[in-house]
C-alpha cells in the first residue's frame, strides 16, 4: 500500500497546479500585458491540447510505452514544466537576463517567454499522462491478494489519502490565493509536484511492472488497411460469405448493411490459401471489427456536435475569469479569491449529475432506456444556452456600471459591482458540464463497441476539448464581422471597452442551432439495443454497474 500512498502525493501536487493555473488568465493580462483575448486564446490553446491529446497519449501507453514509463515521464514532465514556469517569472531570473524583477510588462523579456511557452506544453503533457495513467496504474499494483486481504489498516489509509486530497485542495483554494508574489504562486506547486516525483521515483524498485497489451484503436487501422487493399474486390451479397470466426465464446457483432464498403476488409480472396489470409490481420478482419468500426463512424455527426460544447466550456476558464478579475472581491472586510468560483462550479458539475442520474433512473424504469443519454445531452445544451444568455446580461449590466463611473479607458481600476454578480453563471456552466459529461459518457457506453469503451471518456473530452481550439478561431471570426462596415470590433485590447456581451449572445444563438441540429442527429441516429437493463448500480438504483469508472466523470472537468 507504499505504492498508492506514492502515487495520492502525485495528486496533492496535481491539485495545487490545476488551481494555480486556473488564474493563467489573470497572470497573463495583469503581469504581461497582453490583451485580454490573446490571453484567452494562449490559456484556450493550453487546455484544447490537454483535453485533446489523452487519446493519443493512452493510444502510445498502451501500445509502446506502459503505465509506469508513461507516469514517470509526464510527472518529470509536470516538474521540470511547472519549474519553468515559476522561472518565467520577472523576480526569479531578472539579474541573470538583465530584466527589471517588477511584475510588470516591461520586465517580462524574451527569456521569460522562452521559459514561458516552452513550460505549457510541458504542464500539459504531466497533465495528460497522470490522466490517461494514474488509475490504471494503481489497478496494477494491487494484486489479487491485496484485493482479497482488505483490512482496517488499509481502510484507513486511504481514508487518511482521501482526507488530505481534501485538505490540499482547501489549501489551494484558500491559501494560496493570499501569497501575492507570482514566483511562489507557481514556485509552490513546483516544489510539490518536484518531492511527488522523487517520491514515486522511489518506489521504482517495488512496483509490478506489466508490458504493454496492445490497444483496441489498432483494429480501426486495421479496418481501413484491410478495405483499401481489396478496394476492386466485389462485396458478396451474402454476408455469410464474409470472414468471422465460429466461436461462442469470442464476441459477436452481426452484419449490417451500411457502410458496405468496409466490408471489403473481411472479403476471403478464393485464390488465397484461408490459413495465410487469416494470419495477416492488415489484410483480413472479422466482421465483427468490421461492424464496431461502422459503429464509431456513424457516431461521428453526434460527436460534433460536441464541438461547439467545448466552446462554451472554454468561456469559464477565461472570459469569466476576466470578469471576476475586474469586480469587487470583497465581502465587507473579507477578500474573497477568485478560485472560489472554481468550487461553486465544481460543486454545480456534482449536483447538476447527480440529478440528471436519477432523472435517467426514472427514464429507465418507464422503458425509455436508450434515450436517456440523448435526453441528457439535450438538457445540458439548454443549460449552456441559459448560461451564455445569463452572461450576456451580467455583462451588459457591468458595462452599464463601467460607462457611469468613466471607467471605460481605465482598465486597472476595480469595478465597484460585487463579483457574486457572476455567480449564476458559473453555477448554469458548472451544470452544464456536470449533465453534458455524464450524458455523453452514457450514451457512448451504451451506444458503442466494448473494445474501445476505455477510450470514451477520452473521445468525449477530446472532442470537446476541440471546442477550446475552436473558440480561438470563432473569436477572431467574429471579431472580423462585427468591425465590417466602419464598425468597432467587438474584441479591443482590455474587457471595459469590449463587447463581450455581443459575443456570449452570439454563442447561444449558436448553441441553440447547435441544439436543433443535435435534436435531428439523434433522431436520425440508428440506436442499438440498451444494456443499461442488465445491471444494476445500487448508488443510482438501476443504472449500469459497469459505468462505475465511467461515472467518475461527472464530478469534475478531467475525466
Amino acid at each position: 500500500m507504499a505504492t498508492v500512498g506514492r502515487v495520492v502525493v502525485l495528486l496533492w501536487a496535481d491539485i495545487l497546479a490545476v488551481y494555480s493555473l486556473y488564474i493563467m488568465m489573470t497572470y497573463l493580462t495583469d503581469v504581461w500585458g497582453v490583451g485580454f483575448t490573446h490571453a484567452a486564446a494562449i490559456v484556450n490553446m493550453f487546455w484544447g491540447v490537454v483535453t485533446v491529446s489523452p487519446l493519443f497519449v493512452g493510444y502510445v501507453t498502451e501500445t509502446l510505452l506502459g503505465n509506469y514509463l508513461t507516469l514517470l515521464l509526464s510527472s518529470i514532465a509536470y516538474s521540470a514544466g511547472l519549474g519553468f514556469l515559476t522561472m518565467s517569472t520577472p523576480p526569479v531570473l531578472a539579474d541573470s537576463l538583465g530584466t527589471c524583477s517588477d511584475y510588470k510588462a516591461d520586465c517580462i523579456g524574451h527569456g521569460q517567454k522562452a521559459l514561458f511557452y516552452a513550460a505549457l506544453p510541458l504542464i500539459a503533457f504531466g497533465m495528460v499522462g497522470h490522466l490517461t495513467s494514474m488509475n490504471q496504474f494503481l489497478a496494477e499494483q494491487l494484486s489479487d491478494e491485496d484485493h482479497d486481504n482488505l483490512h482496517i489498516g488499509i481502510f484507513w489509509r486511504f481514508f487518511s489519502g482521501i482526507l488530505a486530497v481534501i485538505i490540499v485542495t482547501f489549501v489551494a483554494v484558500f491559501a494560496l490565493p493570499y501569497i501575492k508574489p507570482w514566483s511562489l504562486r507557481f514556485g509552490i506547486p513546483a516544489i510539490c509536484s518536484l518531492v511527488a516525483t522523487l517520491l514515486f521515483i522511489s518506489g521504482s524498485c517495488s512496483y509490478n511492472y506489466f508490458r504493454p497489451a496492445g490497444s483496441p484503436l489498432t483494429m480501426f487501422v486495421r479496418v481501413f488497411a484491410a478495405a483499401g487493399s481489396k478496394l476492386f474486390y466485389r462485396t458478396p451479397k451474402d454476408p455469410n460469405d464474409l470472414y468471422e470466426i465460429q466461436n461462442p465464446q469470442l464476441y459477436v457483432v452481426p452484419h449490417t448493411r451500411s457502410l458496405r464498403c468496409l466490408d471489403k476488409a473481411a472479403i476471403l480472396i478464393p485464390t488465397k490459401p484461408h490459413e495465410e489470409q487469416e494470419n495477416n490481420i492488415w489484410r483480413l478482419c472479422r466482421v465483427t471489427e468490421v461492424e464496431e468500426t461502422k459503429t464509431i463512424l456513424r457516431m461521428i455527426p453526434v460527436w460534433m456536435t460536441f464541438i461547439l460544447c467545448g466552446v462554451i466550456s472554454s468561456i469559464g476558464f477565461t472570459y469569466f475569469i476576466e470578469q471576476l478579475n475586474h469586480m469587487n472581491h470583497k465581502v465587507g472586510r473579507l477578500k474573497v479569491p477568485i478560485v472560489v468560483f472554481l468550487l461553486f462550479f465544481e460543486q454545480a458539475q456534482n449536483v447538476f449529475a447527480t440529478l440528471y442520474l436519477k432523472l435517467a433512473n426514472v427514464l429507465s424504469q418507464n422503458g425509455f432506456k436508450k434515450f436517456a443519454p440523448p435526453i441528457g445531452i439535450l438538457i445540458s445544451m439548454i443549460l449552456a444556452i441559459l448560461c451564455c444568455i445569463t452572461a450576456a446580461k451580467v455583462e451588459n449590466r457591468r458595462l452599464g456600471v463601467v460607462q457611469r463611473h468613466g471607467l471605460v479607458d481605465k482598465p486597472d481600476e476595480t469595478v465597484p459591482m460585487t463579483m457574486f454578480w457572476l455567480l449564476p453563471q458559473f453555477v448554469l456552466l458548472g451544470g452544464f458540464q456536470g449533465v453534458f459529461t455524464c450524458s455523453a459518457v452514457y450514451f457512448f457506453v451504451d451506444q458503442s463497441p466494448k473494445s474501445v469503451e476505455g477510450y470514451l471518456p477520452h473521445f468525449i473530452i477530446g472532442v470537446s476539448g476541440l471546442g477550446f481550439l475552436g473558440d480561438v478561431l470563432l473569436v477572431f471570426v467574429v471579431g472580423k464581422v462585427s468591425e465590417r462596415g466602419g464598425k468597432r470590433n467587438w474584441f479591443q485590447h482590455n474587457l471595459n471597452g469590449s463587447r463581450l456581451d455581443k459575443y456570449f449572445w452570439t454563442l447561444s444563438w449558436l448553441m441553440a442551432v447547435n441544439l436543433v441540429i443535435f435534436v435531428v442527429v439523434a433522431i436520425l441516429y440508428r440506436y442499438q439495443e440498451s444494456e443499461l437493463e442488465e445491471l444494476e448500480s445500487p448508488e443510482f438504483g438501476g443504472m449500469d454497474e459497469g459505468y462505475d469508472d465511467n461515472a467518475r466523470c461527472c464530478s469534475g472537468f478531467c475525466c
